[in-house]
């Protein structure tokens, strides 16, 4: 390993540690729900390993408590996730064009919101794959462990105490919508939109299932705003 690429690394663990921390207290919640549905800490830990991703693994956990087929889990799966893809890509273009083909695929299999932000940011010509290395490895654990002893909490909590935890999660996905929809009024009106589409589909539309109204509704509202309301790229950003 080279001196720079040792920089990086470190760099990246001293970055993903408060990342880390922050993880592991919103799976902690998660694993509230994934006990709900029946799934054991070694079942959540590897979920959580395989699958980064707060509102695609809660949208996960909500299919599987309903038994949905796994074709509907995996799409639903996809669905919300899908802006990794572009993250992925963002980096993988950032990277030296000598960045090996694995280099790329790890970095792209645990990119984060979290971890995109704080690898991005770091500017520069190339970015460095070792600082991706280094954030993750101290980010991830946190994900898992926190989902695994949420699910272990359960024997041990009162059930005032797991009532409690499952709302925090809700608390964690309002921090997520409210700040961009205070500043972006698209982005407002497209949250209260899927709220009332959401409460409508499930009023009159008992018989489809929670995980394929979700992969409806997720594609109807993100592809309409997206044709009538483009994000436009002034001068500097082209």
């Amino acid at each position: 390993m080279t001196l720079e690429n040792r920089q990086a690394l470190l760099d990246g663990l001293r970055d993903g540690t408060p990342i880390g921390l922050g993880y592991f207290v919103v799976a902690f919640t998660l694993g509230i729900v994934a006990k709900y549905v029946g799934l054991s800490p070694l079942q959540g830990f590897v979920i959580s390993l395989l699958n980064n991703a707060s509102a695609g693994e809660y949208a996960a956990f909500t299919v599987i408590g309903s038994d949905a087929p796994y074709f509907e889990i995996a799409l639903l799966t996809l669905v919300a996730n899908a802006r990794y893809v572009l993250m992925s890509t963002v980096l993988s273009q950032k990277f030296s064009p000598d960045t090996p083909f694995y280099s790329r695929i790890v970095v792209g299999f645990a990119v984060t919101d979290e971890i995109f932000g704080i690898t991005i940011a770091r500017g520069g010509r190339w970015l460095n794959p070792f600082y991706s290395y280094g954030a993750m490895l101290t980010a991830l654990p946190g994900w898992s462990l926190g989902t695994a002893l949420g699910i272990m909490a359960w024997n041990f909590f009162p059930a005032s105490a797991i009532s409690a935890l499952s709302v925090a999660l809700y608390g964690m996905f309002l921090a997520v919508i409210i700040p961009p929809a205070r500043k972006d009024k698209i982005i407002c009106a497209a949250v209260v939109v899927s709220f009332a589409l959401s409460w409508f589909a499930t009023e009159f539309f008992p018989e489809v299932s929670a995980g394929n109204r979700t992969i409806a509704l997720t594609l109807l509202i993100a592809g309409a705003a997206a044709v009538l309301y483009p994000v436009k790229e002034d001068d500097n950003d082209a």
